[in-house]
């Protein structure tokens, strides 16, 4: 089918021109400068209200992202003008970067005019005009090449951290830098950026790095904030405390109006996508001085915070409103992917986060940020899973849904079942999937503003379908989510536009009109005005202003270029004599073609089965009984377009029965008796897909073979260097975490046979305490623990010995004052059907001389 594919957005524009019809709207925040009051409270000026804001940290002018959209042929400036109308539709009104001033000073902190700092002020006046918020960090203590080399030739590509507070060099090079980047004047505004109205405060920089004593960091941190003030800059100034909380006291008693937070709740930098319930992780955010005076007294800002290599869209509402709860007024998300490179995730494999690409994601933004302007600051609701409904919002970790029900706005990041609060007086609602108001066949965020009664505004985006794990080492020259422009069915069930309404498209190179039969159209990407038979829509045209957007305004990614994709993972293992359900994420099919599952039982019998879709882009078929018998399943998923056929796993001409079909690449499933152990960790197999971490400071892990030769992770507690104090005791000091609740699904008519968990291992000194935790949906922990000694043993724990305990939150919390434990308020008894996580930790104190380590080859249900 053609499609048009045009990514349009209008050039500048002036946000303050009289608006049109009744679209007219007051601006979401209010003008002018913001002070701090006496308690610690940041307030507007004018009115005196309370300031909420919530947005993004975002980088294109800078670093990798600067270089990525330079080997992409993309304008750095259409692609900033793109990124920030899409933050303007997921309802953000803050933005906070820190600054690489190595890429814009030189090395005695002068300011340098160049195309790095251009960017950042046409950034800076693209959102002024969508009525965001900033807060600039000027310096980033760090040079520009992650992932790639270091270019950058500023003050900081020569002083460290460490070296920043200390040496005289480096804090005149950043007195001069902070003075003359305040000075330096905006071509884009006119705007001196220290009078620039809409960067309402400044945060010195960015993570330092610091060591006693204190007093030298107290001067440091009066020293910088004076040199911002001497230029006559009277707005808050914020200083980063989270970052060194062994020193906290030194900032407080820094003459600085706010201090600053972040939040990576379960570490960072995983190497592939976490599964589990991370609920609990951001559940609250308890700060230990937080009834300290010189604290109380100054405002609270969270400049970074992320749910890292997690894709489930529950994890932002939490946060949110974790963050309400804690006082904060200010939270920035880092960081937003920029469109032009969100298909390959290079900036920062560890962050995913764009509106065409992650819409179920981006839309948890959208809801985190309502949660985070409607929670008052302070507020509680309890703690989870009392909490996970609140105020208007519900999250479900179980259904990977979050959702804001308001008579007004009803948005959510899944299919729902919901009944709207009151569908006749909606003026908002977006969603990915479908709803009792929405239908959609596609899988890209779709938006529906009502502009007046009858009338509404539609915006769809393309469907956006994985096609690898985002958060595996990225590469540009690897896609790791699928851009595909299609028609797709939609449903409006809004009660006054009736079943006969009307659309004509707003957004360039785009002339579809429709009207629809029994409420159901057949729309493609792209802007719509939406009418009630009978309405006129003549006054709304493409330049018609809505809410800081033009109605007619419109950006999305063009179809990847690449062929049909296959997204499968084979079951661990299946039980023999029942139906195998083999289910895929394929994209390029229509509905002309054929998909078919071609089954082989190693050297016995082979059938071919068709496959049906049950949702766009996801297949799925039946391996029947007859062929389950124990062995192993070997089978190949095939598309064909009429005399074309396309193999999976590989995308390879032909099929796997054919005479000189030679490739060997197919999936592979066992098929077991009913007495075969369930594997839920074997260090040869689980490598990738498993976080093993050291918790304590002086623990760290590896993967060693056994003298049989197979392989084992080694999780070692080194010792205490000589006179060093022994730290406090916060938990275990390394840990396995490993998601198993796939495993099950194969053997799910099996699991009331098993009866215990098996551990092979061994420890380098005898009668080592290792604690083996199996945990729920819910996050609820229970455990047992085990000694193991110097020999590779099996030890067999019986469920039944298996008690409630506190769960471990590994990977660990950060920043490191956050709690490490989650403790339930009510354990049911434990269900083997509900477990889907296996911790094993080394539970044992630190040795004075030496190590001691646990190695361990594998964990098994039997």
């Amino acid at each position: 089918m053609p499609h048009r594919l045009l990514v349009f957005l209008f050039g500048v524009w002036n946000i303050f021109l009289a608006l049109p019809l009744a679209a007219q709207k007051a601006p979401r925040q209010p003008e002018g400068d913001v002070f701090v009051d006496k308690q610690g409270v940041l307030r507007w000026q004018k009115g005196k209200k309370e300031v909420a804001l919530f947005g993004v940290n975002y980088t294109t002018p800078f670093a990798h992202a600067y270089r990525a959209h330079q080997k992409l042929g993309v304008s750095h400036e259409q692609a900033i003008i793109q990124d920030v109308y899409h933050l303007s539709r997921l309802g953000v009104d803050a933005f906070r970067v820190h600054v690489w001033d190595v890429e814009i000073t030189d090395t005695l902190g002068n300011l340098q005019e160049n195309e790095h700092l251009k960017l950042l002020d046409f950034l800076v006046a693209k959102l002024k005009q969508r009525g965001i918020k900033i807060i600039l960090t000027p310096i980033a203590y760090w040079n520009n090449g992650y992932p790639e080399r270091d270019t950058g030739t500023g003050f900081s590509s020569i002083f460290s951290k460490t070296q920043a507070y200390t040496n005289p060099r480096a804090i005149l090079a950043q007195e001069k830098y902070l003075t003359q980047f305040l000075n330096h004047r905006n071509p884009y505004t006119k705007q001196l950026n220290r009078d620039e109205p809409d960067i309402i405060a400044y945060e010195v920089c960015n993570e330092p790095r610091y060591r006693k004593p204190e007093a030298e960091i107290t001067a440091f941190a009066n020293r910088m904030t004076q040199a911002i003030r001497a230029t006559g800059r009277r707005k808050p100034v914020f200083y980063n405390v989270s970052e060194n909380p062994d020193v906290y006291e030194a900032i407080l008693n820094a003459k600085v109006d706010g201090l600053t937070f972040q939040w990576y709740p379960q570490g960072l930098v995983s190497g592939h996508a976490l599964r589990g319930n991370f609920l609990p992780y951001v559940d609250q955010y308890p700060i230990p001085f937080r009834t300290d005076k010189r604290f109380t007294s100054k405002a609270r800002m969270i400049y970074e915070f992320e749910s890292a290599d997690i894709i489930q869209p529950v994890m932002y509402p939490f946060m949110a409103r974790s963050f309400r709860e804690a006082g904060f007024q200010w939270a920035t998300q880092f960081a937003y992917d920029p469109m032009a490179m969100a298909f390959a995730n290079t900036e920062y494999q560890t962050h995913y986060l764009n509106l065409a690409y992650t819409p179920a994601k981006a839309l948890s933004l959208l809801i985190a940020s309502k949660v985070f302007h409607r929670v008052g600051r302070g507020q509680t609701f309890g703690r989870y899973p009392q909490d996970s409904v609140f105020d208007a919002f519900r999250v479900s970790y179980r259904q990977g849904l979050s959702e804001m029900n308001t008579p007004e706005e009803f948005y959510y990041t899944t299919s729902t079942a919901t009944q709207p609060k009151r569908a006749a007086s909606l003026q908002h609602v977006a969603g990915t999937g479908s709803s009792p108001v929405v239908r959609y066949g596609g899988t890209g965020a779709y938006f529906l503003d009502r502009l007046a009664a009858g009338v509404w505004r539609l915006e769809v985006m393309p469907d956006a379908v994985p096609i690898c794990d985002p958060f595996e080492k990225a590469s540009l020259s690897k896609a790791v989510t699928q851009i595909l422009w299609n028609e797709q069915p939609l449903q409006l069930t809004l009660p006054e536009l009736g079943n006969n309404f009307r659309l004509r498209s707003l957004n360039e190179g785009n002339t579809t009109q429709a009207q629809a039969t029994n409420g159901s159209v057949t729309i493609q990407p792209g802007v719509y005005v939406v009418a009630a038979a009978g309405k006129s829509t003549t006054q709304f045209t493409s330049q018609s202003i809505f809410n800081y957007i033009k109605l007619g305004e419109y950006a999305a990614p063009a179809p990847t270029k690449m062929g049909p994709q296959v997204l499968h993972t084979p079951p661990t293992q299946v039980s023999a004599g029942q139906p195998v359900r083999i289910t895929a994420r394929l994209t390029g099919a229509t509905p002309q073609d054929s998909v078919f599952l071609v089954a082989q039982h190693y050297y016995g019998r082979t059938q071919t089965l068709p496959m049906t879709t049950t949702s766009y882009a996801t297949v799925e078929a039946t391996v029947p009984a007859e062929l389950a018998y124990p062995g192993l399943l070997r089978y190949w998923i095939v598309l064909r377009k009429k005399e074309q056929a396309l193999t999976f796993p590989g995308g390879f001409e032909g099929q796997p029965r054919d005479w000189d079909y030679y490739h060997s690449e197919h999936w592979e499933t066992p098929i077991v008796a009913a007495t075969t152990p369930l594997p839920l960790f074997q260090a040869s197999h689980d490598q990738e897909q498993v976080e093993a971490r050291g918790v304590a400071s002086t623990a760290w892990t590896d993967y060693v073979t056994t003298p049989t030769g197979t392989l084992a992770l080694r999780l070692i507690q080194g010792a205490l260097r000589p006179n060093q104090p022994q730290p406090a005791t916060t938990g275990p000091a390394a840990a396995l975490r490993a998601y198993f609740g796939h495993k099950l699904a194969g053997r799910v008519t099996e699991l009331a046979n098993f009866k215990e968990v098996t551990i092979r291992g061994r420890a380098s000194e005898a009668a080592t305490s290792v604690k083996v935790v199996l945990t729920t949906k819910d996050a609820t922990a229970y455990s047992a623990t085990v000694q193991l000694g110097p020999e590779m043993q099996d030890l067999r724990i019986p469920l039944s010995a298996f008690r409630p305990d506190a769960l471990l939150l590994v990977p660990r919390p950060y920043p490191g004052f956050l709690p490490l434990n989650y403790q339930p308020a009510r354990q049911p008894a434990l269900q083997l059907t509900e477990m889907e996580v296996l911790q094993v930790l080394l539970d044992a104190p630190a040795p004075a001389t030496g190590s001691r380590h646990l190695d361990l080859e594998s964990v098994s249900l039997q």
